[in-house]
């Protein structure tokens, strides 16, 4: 039985890459945004390294990644996708990302932040985490907890009218050890198409057959089809937020 059907005001969806989202969690923002959530994703690099053609450069690769990711947003109905461009393949939880990230997050507010996990190394037999995922997971979960609803961190933000704000809840990939499992059967197709999009990296590979499997071996044993799975993380009780919010959920 999939757990009690949550909600967010607003969500915010912070990775390395264009295309990370569409493979991790689409499926569960696409049903948020059916909801009634305000998405935003925040992608730390624009993936340049990514289109192994040398003939293109750097700026030209950035371009198509980007126009990609966009695309694929708006097939899951995010109006919102801002790129902080940090170098692709190289990024690092510097303290300098770390503001940058509490600064989108003070300024689009969300009640849950979705991110990878920075201790996923091995998946599984076949496959080592890039090292951009496990930076951007670490540098999402830093400036969620305690930065950015710790008004004497960056405190200069405030100065940018951008003070303190503490998100409720933070969904880390489960990577087949999550307690949240989020139904997508109605969203799978929305998700598949949204990855179809990043067609400099799909090429000749069609990602729906692999998509259905993952997500199918997710709901194993639950009253489901097909499952996003989780581990959530609650940061702010419901006593605390609805006072943050004066009584609204």
């Amino acid at each position: 039985m999939e757990n009690q059907f949550y909600v967010p005001k607003r969500a915010m969806a912070i990775f390395a890459h264009p295309d990370d989202i569409e493979f991790g969690c689409a499926g569960t923002l696409a049903r948020w945004v059916q909801g009634g959530a305000e998405v935003s994703y925040v992608l730390l690099t624009s993936g340049d390294v990514g289109i192994a053609d040398t003939s293109l450069t750097h700026v030209r690769a950035a371009e198509i990644r980007e126009a990609e990711q966009r695309a694929a947003a708006e097939i899951i109905g995010v109006k919102e996708v801002v790129f902080l461009r940090e170098p692709d393949g190289l990024l690092e939880n510097t303290l300098a990302l770390r503001k940058k990230l509490v600064r989108e997050i003070r300024r689009f507010k969300p009640e849950v932040v979705l991110c990878g996990d920075p201790t996923a190394w091995f998946v599984d037999a076949t496959y080592v985490n890039h090292p951009d995922h496990r930076a951007a997971a670490a540098a999402a979960i830093d400036a969620v907890f305690p930065a950015a609803g710790q008004p004497h961190v960056f405190a200069d933000l405030a100065e940018e009218g951008l003070g303190a704000h503490k998100v409720r809840k933070l969904y880390v990939d489960g990577f087949g050890n999550g307690d949240t499992w989020v139904n997508i059967t109605g969203t799978i197709d929305q998700k598949i198409a949204a990855l179809r999009q990043h067609a400099s990296q799909m090429r000749d590979w069609d990602p729906e057959p692999m998509l259905r499997k993952w997500a199918q071996e997710s709901a194993k044993g639950k009253e489901m089809q097909y499952a996003e799975q989780f581990r959530v993380i609650t940061l702010v009780s419901d006593e605390e937020y609805a006072r943050l919010t004066g009584g609204s959920d």
